[in-house]
This record gives C-alpha cells, sequence and structure tokens, in this order.
C-alpha cells in the first residue's frame, strides 16, 4: 500500500487529494513556487518542498524538480492532481524510472490517448464510434484537401495534440480551407509543439456528455456513469451534472460500454474520462468519440456525488495494486448533482482573468452543498495560474432542488477585493433553457451576454472587507490588492 503521496499540483485539487490521503493514512507532501508560499494546500500536507519561482516551467511543470522533491522526502507515490503535468507521458514515465508510482494510467496509455489521431485509430479498431472525419498520414496541404472533401463541409479542421480549443478552425466551404489550416497549424505549434492536423465532420449543436471509468490491475473496468458537460464558454465546462437530461437508460448504458471498450482498447489503468460528442437526444441520438482525459477530472466532484465513491481513494487504491470493490451492477445514480466553477474573472470585461489579494473570501457551509477551494481571506491570485478560486457542488434528490440549491448557495458566496463569475452563474441557473435542459456546447458562446450583470456592490461590503484584513494583518502593502493591467498576458495554465 502507498504510504507517502507527492502531490505535484497546486490548489483547490491539492487540497481535495490530500484529504483523502489523510482519510486513508496516507503521509502527504506538498510543492510549492514562491507564488504558493503561504497557500492553503501547503499547509494541509505533512510535508513540503519549495520548487522554484512563480513560473510554471521553473515549477510546477518541472519534472526534475518534481522527482528531486519525491526523493528528498521519501515519498513512495506521487498523484499529478490535473493540469500542469497530469497528462504528460514522459512525467509517468520519469516518476516509474525513479521508482515512485504514479497515481495515474500507464506512460503509455497516455500517449495513444495524447493524440487525437492515434486515438481516433485506436477507437475505431475497438468498435467505439467516432466523428466521420479523415486522419491523413500525409499532413500537406493538398492531402488535407483531400480528406476534408471526403469528410465534406461544413468541417473541423483540428490540431492532433489539441485541446480547449486551441488548433480548431470552423470551415463551412472549401474556399476557407487553406487559410484554417494555417492557422490551426500555426496556433497547435506554438500551444503543443505538435502541428499535425486531422479533419472531421462538424457536428450542430451537440451536447458535450463524458463518462468516467475505473480500471484496474486485474482487468476489471467499470463506468460511473455521465457528467453533462454541455454548459460551456469558448470550449471551456462552465457548469456540470449528472445525470444528464438527454440520455435515456439505454443510451446511458450503450455510451457506458462504448467508454469502457475504450478504457480497454489502450490497456487503460486507474481513473480516466472518455468524452463524447452527443447528437440529438434519447434512444435515436447518435454519440461520438472525441478524446480521452487520462486523469482526474476537475468535474469529478459531481460523480462523487451522485455514487458515493470518492474517486481519489479510488486512484489510490488502484495504483496500490488492488481490485476494484464493484461490480457495474454495483454502481447507481443517487439524486441530481450539479458543479459551478467559480473563476477570479470580470464577465462584464470580456471574461478577463483576474490577479491579485482576495480580501474576504467566504464560502456557503449547508446541507447538500459541497466547496472545493484552494483559496481562502488573503489568498493571492496569480497571474501565473488558472483564475479558478473554487467549485461549488450541489446534491439533492432531483434536478430542480439541486438548482435551486446551488443558485441559493451561490447567492450566499462572498469573494472581495477581485471581480468573480458568481453572478454569471446564477444568470445561467436562472435562465429558462438551462432549468429545461435544451442547452448545447454553442449555447453559452451565443447566449451568454445575457447573464452578464455589472457589479453591485455595496461601498460598506468593501469597508467590511478591507477592516477585516486590517484587523487580521492579511492586507497587501498599502493596503491595495496587487494587480497585474493584462492577466492574459502572462497567463500559462488551462481550464480542462
Amino acid at each position: 500500500m502507498i504510504t507517502r503521496v507527492l502531490v505535484a499540483n497546486r490548489g483547490e485539487i491539492a487540497v481535495r487529494i490530500m484529504r483523502a490521503c489523510d482519510e486513508m493514512g496516507i503521509d502527504t507532501v506538498a510543492v510549492y513556487s514562491d507564488a504558493d508560499a503561504h497557500a492553503p494546500h501547503v499547509r494541509a500536507a505533512r510535508h513540503a518542498v519549495r520548487i522554484g519561482p512563480p513560473a510554471p516551467s521553473e515549477s510546477y511543470l518541472s519534472i526534475g524538480r518534481l522527482i528531486d522533491a519525491a526523493r528528498a522526502t521519501g515519498a513512495d507515490a506521487v498523484h499529478p492532481g490535473y493540469g500542469f503535468l497530469a497528462e504528460n507521458a514522459g512525467f509517468a514515465s520519469a516518476c516509474r524510472d525513479a521508482g515512485f508510482v504514479f497515481v495515474g494510467p500507464s506512460p503509455e496509455a497516455i500517449a495513444a490517448m495524447g493524440s487525437k489521431i492515434a486515438a481516433r485509430r485506436a477507437m475505431q479498431q475497438a468498435g467505439v464510434p467516432v466523428v466521420p472525419g479523415e486522419t491523413p498520414g500525409d499532413q500537406s496541404d493538398p492531402s488535407l484537401a483531400a480528406a476534408a472533401s471526403l469528410a465534406g463541409y461544413p468541417l473541423l479542421v483540428k490540431a492532433s495534440a489539441g485541446g480547449g480549443g486551441k488548433g480548431m478552425r470552423v470551415v463551412r466551404q472549401a474556399a476557407d480551407l487553406a487559410v484554417a489550416i494555417a492557422g490551426a497549424r500555426h496556433e497547435a505549434r506554438a500551444a503543443f509543439g505538435d502541428d499535425a492536423l486531422y479533419v472531421e465532420r462538424l457536428i450542430s449543436h451537440p451536447r458535450h456528455v463524458e463518462i468516467q471509468v475505473l480500471a484496474d490491475h486485474h482487468g476489471h473496468v467499470v463506468h460511473l456513469f455521465e457528467r453533462d458537460c454541455s454548459a460551456q464558454r469558448r470550449h471551456q465546462k462552465v457548469i456540470e451534472e449528472s445525470p444528464s437530461l438527454a440520455l435515456t437508460p439505454h443510451l446511458r448504458a450503450r455510451m457506458g460500454e462504448a467508454a469502457v471498450a475504450a478504457a480497454r482498447a489502450v490497456g487503460y489503468r486507474n481513473a480516466g474520462t472518455v468524452e463524447f460528442l452527443l447528437e440529438g437526444s434519447g434512444d435515436a441520438a447518435n454519440f461520438y468519440f472525441l478524446e480521452m482525459n487520462t486523469r482526474l477530472q476537475v468535474e469529478h466532484p459531481v460523480t462523487e456525488a451522485v455514487t458515493g465513491v470518492d474517486l481519489v481513494q479510488a486512484q489510490l487504491r488502484i495504483a496500490s495494486g488492488l481490485p476494484l470493490p464493484w461490480r457495474q451492477d454495483d454502481l447507481l445514480q443517487r439524486g441530481h448533482a450539479i458543479e459551478c466553477r467559480v473563476y477570479a474573472e470580470d464577465p462584464a470585461s470580456g471574461f478577463l482573468p483576474q490577479a491579485g489579494r482576495i480580501l474576504l473570501y467566504r464560502a456557503p457551509e449547508r446541507p447538500g452543498i459541497r466547496v472545493d477551494a484552494g483559496v481562502e481571506s488573503g489568498s493571492d491570485v496569480s497571474v501565473h495560474y488558472d483564475p479558478m478560486i473554487a467549485k461549488l457542488i450541489a446534491h439533492a434528490e432531483t434536478r430542480d432542488m439541486a438548482i435551486a440549491r446551488a443558485r441559493s448557495a451561490l447567492s450566499e458566496f462572498d469573494v472581495l477585493g477581485l471581480a468573480t463569475n458568481i453572478s454569471f452563474l446564477i444568470g445561467v441557473l436562472d435562465s429558462e433553457a438551462f432549468r429545461s435542459g435544451a442547452i448545447d456546447t454553442a449555447f453559452l458562446d451565443a447566449n451568454g451576454a445575457e447573464f452578464v450583470a455589472p457589479p453591485q456592490l455595496p461601498p460598506a461590503a468593501i469597508a467590511a472587507a478591507v477592516a477585516h484584513q486590517e484587523l487580521t494583518g492579511r492586507a497587501s502593502p498599502g493596503g491595495h490588492a496587487r494587480m497585474t493591467p493584462d492577466p492574459w498576458a502572462t497567463l500559462h495554465s488551462w481550464r480542462g
């Protein structure tokens, strides 16, 4: 059994992993950059190691420094969390070569699913539906143009190593293809160091539905049902829920079986998520493999709420060589769960990320509400990392009750000192389209402006927050939050 885990991450996911380790009697090691020296995840661990300056390339993305920290603290396992190096086959290999258990899939499985072209081929061989398209071995412009003609318009030109909408272009007619190929190549090369492209048919107004899987080292693979992640903005998830209104029991079973087949096709071990595009709803719907995330997902608490399974503890047990304790028939969905991602960003300014000091942070505490956070009053939100500061998860007997519970809790969520998207989240939850389930992946991009409201913070609240910080000694020098004029210019993170 694993005895000491180095958590190669920061923020709320680091705190989440450490909580699971504590409950299992496993020792924990935190790593931190200079920007995170006083962060909650550092105090949550029993041991902590500085790994470098704030820039991720010199700290959380430095494989050598993370391996050195694990050696220095006597860790026998490394948990990557999500983001940073979580889906880096080289990091998984380095951990294995250094004698550490990597709490995740093998480097080979990560590599197999890391290339979208290779993953498509593997899924086709396994009988998992994929979006109709072409994956040319010859990456010349004429070859891609021929592939586009076979796929048909409208289509997507996509980067093999892509994610988060980067390296992807919509092409509605052949005359626009050359410009799209050049733009996708350039963006993919800059973002991923890999400019390989493929083309696939554009699915109009799909839902984004993903299936959670767990696989052990004894040949057992199960799925833990779906999460509907259709409420997303610019290909970034905003609100996730389970169950999905679009799935019937029959469709749910089909998608679960496809996800299990996908995991088996690459010899997958540990926790993973198979993402699908869903065209239509009900038994007649078509679903297509999108990608597999070879890590824990940001939205994993949704699944934990409806199944009662602690996914991080399951990861640790699988990594320790233990078999899964459930058969597929043992797993059930109970009630409805919704997760809302709380970001330090300003919806009224184009969702510009915010950086600076949180003067007051107060999360709601009530039955049926879980908040995973990596900040507190006085925490600094750095320009170097993703601006998500918390996740609010509501669980209730029905979807309507879960929506009401989430909305009420968000209205009590206090974050002062920085702009957040809390009012935007409330607006989405209040919308008739969301409440009726009539949304797809394009909904927020087309209608999101309706939910953006100017901040309406009374001066007394600001004064109270500043007074609170003065009393606790956590205000920044001079009493002002440290801000940056353009957070996008130095942001080196992700949103998964």
